[in-house]
This record gives C-alpha cells, structure tokens and sequence, in this order.
C-alpha cells in the first residue's frame, strides 16, 4: 500500500468525518427558524446558538442542533430556585415553534413533558439523507442574579435550575478556533469520532473543555492529538474536567474515571507509539498505530517487515532481542483492535 505521512493520514480522516456545506446550510436555516420563533415567544429576550453547529466543528452525520433564549428581566420575573420551574417557559416556546413550523414540516413535533431542560424539537425530516430525523434542543434560560451566566432547567434536581454559561462557552471555543488557525476545530472533530467508537467515555463538551487547556498555538493535528490526550491523562488523574467558564459544576462523565482513564492512557500510548515510529522511518508501523486510535477511518497497515527490519537493526546493534516498543510486541493494551485497553 502506499505509505503516507501522519499528517495526511489525518487529513484524509477529518475530512471524511466532517460536516458538508449543504448540511450545515439547512441545519442553520432551521435554527434560525426556532430563532426567530422564541423571538417573537419573548421579545427582548437574547437569542444565543451553541452545540456542535455553533461551535464550528459538527461532523456529519448532522443530526441536531442547539439554541436558548436568554429571557428579558420582564419574562424571567418569578422564575427561578426561588421561584417558578421552567414549565409554563418551555411550554410557551413550544406553543410559538409549533405554530411558526408546522406548515412547513407537517410531521413536527415539538416535546415538553418528561425533558429535563429543553424543549425537543423533532422536524420529521432530516438535514443528513438517510438520517431517520433531524432534532433541535431549545433551551429557556433566565439571566443569573451575579450576571456571571445564566440559570437554566434542570427538572430533575429540587432547585429545577442549574447554573450554567453556554454563551461564553461559545466564546471561548471560537476564540480558540481563531487562536490555533482551526487547529482546534479539527482536532475536536477527530477527537469526538475517538469518543464515539470508544464507548462514549465523554461528552463533546467534556471534549472541548480539555482542549481549551491543551490545543491552544496553530500545530500539526498529530501534536495536537498527542497535547489532547497527555493533558487529559493527567488531569483525570485528579478528577473530573471543571467548567472552563468557572460557573457550573465538574463536567459528568459517561462512564466511571477509572474506565476514562484507561482510554486516554491507551489512546495517549498509540500516539506516542505512531508518533515515534514516523520519527524513525517506519510509516507503516506508525499507520498500524494510528488505527488503533481511529478504526474507522484511518485504514490498518501491516508493519510486519518494518517491525522485522528493527529488530534485526537491535540485534546487530546490542546483540540482544530486545523488544522495545514495537507495535509487533506481544502486550494486550497494543493489539486490542480499539485504543483502550478493554
């Protein structure tokens, strides 16, 4: 097979994975549709996007998008840990969606009951061909008292309002898509695909949030894999991720930290390994590695010849077999066919 370099490996892979045009184009039509609706639902209210589509680094399949009406001192008035739930609020956007929408997506549905903190809106139509639907999460938050973010639903908690800041989160990662000359973006790209086919040990803010620490300077996408995936083995080590906004809680995990940490240490190793091997004139090796970490779209390679060359190198060198760290060694964490070593 054609040997090629990491940095075109992963350029083929991104590219594969990201959102197209047309996608993005009808996802914000859509969005500014539920825009407007909550506009007209609260007036003076603050319209603000956020999630994947707002963020700059959806990949396809594109099937949500996310927004929130940061409500007018007047709507907000009797709401919140003091006051009233997000009901009669969600309702009230519901009902202004419905009525704006539904001639143009007859089989809209747009859900209230049993969410815990947004309406879900299901268009019955999908953005992406051969989707089974494209979905919108719109949130009804109220100003917080300290200004420093906003107080959104949570039905599930006695105080039925969290603390949260999705508009400066918003900020932050488009700043640092600026700051890395996109550097940021495609590495969370790559980064949430990782999360996806690695049973989902985080959430795609959890993601971003470890990146905002890590990827911060324009670089080559394998250094930024590699920054990404050292920092969040160390700082695992001590716990969960914080809100970079320093106004929610620790960022949930999907899984227990025991179970996250294996994942980062095993996918922080293959790139190391693929790293070092590209350094010492093995491309197929160092591609072997790579596919450890993306299987589904960075082709396997078979690295038997190049592993052999080395270690016949070792022997003329040393006198001795040494195994090294190839990836033909013999060690569970290096030949499971995912990188974690489960």
């Amino acid at each position: 097979m054609q040997e090629k370099s990491l940095r075109q490996l992963l350029d083929e892979a991104r590219r594969q994975i990201e959102v197209t045009e047309d996608e993005l184009v009808e996802a914000r039509r859509r969005r500014q549709l539920l825009a407007n609706a909550l506009e007209r639902a609260f007036p003076g209210s603050t319209i603000y996007f956020n999630g994947s589509v707002a963020h700059g680094d959806a990949n396809t399949p594109l099937t949500d998008v996310d927004l929130g009406a940061k409500l007018s001192p007047v709507d907000a008035e009797g709401f919140g840990p003091d006051g009233s739930d997000a009901l009669p609020l969600m309702e009230r956007a519901r009902d202004a969606i419905r009525e704006d929408l539904a001639d143009e997506f007859p089989k809209l549905t747009v859900e209230v009951a049993g969410r815990r903190r947004a309406v879900l809106v299901r268009f019955g139509d999908p953005v992406t061909a051969g989707q089974p639907d494209f979905t919108a999460d719109v949130m009804t938050a109220i100003p917080h008292p300290s200004r420093e973010g906003l107080y959104i639903p949570n039905m599930e908690i006695p105080d039925k309002w969290d603390r949260a800041d999705p508009i400066t989160h918003t900020e932050m990662v488009l700043e640092a898509i600026d700051m890395t000359e996109k550097t940021f973006a495609r590495a969370v790209r790559l980064l949430k695909h990782w999360n996806c086919t690695h049973s989902k040990p985080l959430c795609s803010w959890n993601i971003k949030a470890l990146a905002l620490e890590s990827i911060t300077t324009p670089m080559p996408l394998i250094d930024a894999l590699q920054a990404f995936f050292a920092h969040a083995a160390r700082e695992f080590k001590s716990g969960q991720t914080q809100d970079p906004a320093g106004v929610a809680g620790p960022i949930p995990l999907n899984l227990s930290i025991s179970e996250v940490r294996k994942r980062m240490d095993t996918a922080r190793d293959y790139i190391d390994l693929a790293i070092q091997h590209e350094a010492e004139g093995r491309p197929l090796s160092a591609q072997h590695a790579l596919s450890r970490v993306f299987p589904e779209i960075v082709p396997d390679a078979d690295p038997t010849q190049e592993e052999a060359a080395r270690l016949r190198q070792e022997v003329l060198l040393s006198g001795n077999a040494a195994s090294g760290l190839g990836v033909v060694t013999v060690t569970p964490a290096l030949i499971s066919t995912r990188a974690w070593g489960a």
